[in-house]
């Protein structure tokens, strides 16, 4: 395990984590890539780092296994889960289906403080100059948008899909993309939600994810072709 990529939490005063908290906290460090694909998550380390016993970091991996972001290997335990690209293309597809769902709920029910949250997420997006930081200001305004559906479940499972694909597409994606074009579809999404434009809104998302699809295609292609000359 990458030392000191989950080391904050044991500082946080997390004795006797629960399950969740522990999942939670592995989730996190998974999506944001500070755990990387076949590392290796021992459990006497992790009880450690939360200051936990062993069981709810073994029925936390457990939970983890179950939403695909560990898998349990013969004699090396649980790593953190590795996908092909063609797996990432079917998460894309099932954040199409999500999101476009969550968002045409959210749009009626959104008020000035909601379009006035996200408006101020991506201002800060336009003056962030790291691209490991987009990934971060992305997933925001994203959830600002959908956060008004008022549907728990939905957004819950939004949040873990995009966890999944996050973790393989932000420096990949951000790269080959820069942020102009994603900014731009960013503010005109915005303003379909502000006219309250459901359908156009809909439609705009759907294409900003199929953009991300190919555009992971071309890189991963890319990348295919350099390693090989």
């Amino acid at each position: 395990m990458k030392s000191g990529a989950i080391a904050k939490h044991r500082s946080g005063g997390l004795h006797g984590s629960t399950p969740d908290t522990v999942r939670d906290a592995l989730r996190r460090a998974i999506s944001a890539g500070e755990l990387a694909p076949g590392v290796q998550l021992r459990q006497d380390e992790l009880a450690e780092r939360f200051g936990t016993s062993r069981i709810p970091v073994r029925e936390a991996l457990r939970q983890l296994e179950a939403e695909g972001f560990v898998t349990f290997l013969p004699n090396r335990g649980a790593v953190v889960s590795d996908l092909s690209i063609d797996e990432v293309v079917e998460l894309l597809e099932i954040r199409i289906a999500l999101e476009c769902h969550a968002l045409r709920l959210a749009i009626p029910l959104m008020g000035e403080i909601d379009l006035d949250d996200a408006r101020t997420i991506l201002r800060s997006y336009d003056d962030e100059p790291d691209p490991e930081k987009w990934g971060a200001f992305n997933w925001r305004f994203h959830s600002a948008l959908y956060a008004p559906c008022n549907s728990p479940r939905l957004l819950a499972m939004i949040e873990a899909n995009y966890g999944h694909v996050s973790r393989f597409t932000r420096a990949l994606v951000s790269r080959a993309t820069g942020k102009d074009r994603p900014q731009r579809e960013h503010y005109q999404l915005l303003e379909y939600c502000h006219d309250g434009d459901v359908e156009k809104a809909v439609r705009l998302l759907r294409e900003h994810i199929v953009q991300t699809q190919k555009t992971l295609r071309s890189a991963q292609r890319h990348a295919s072709r350099d390693e090989t000359t």
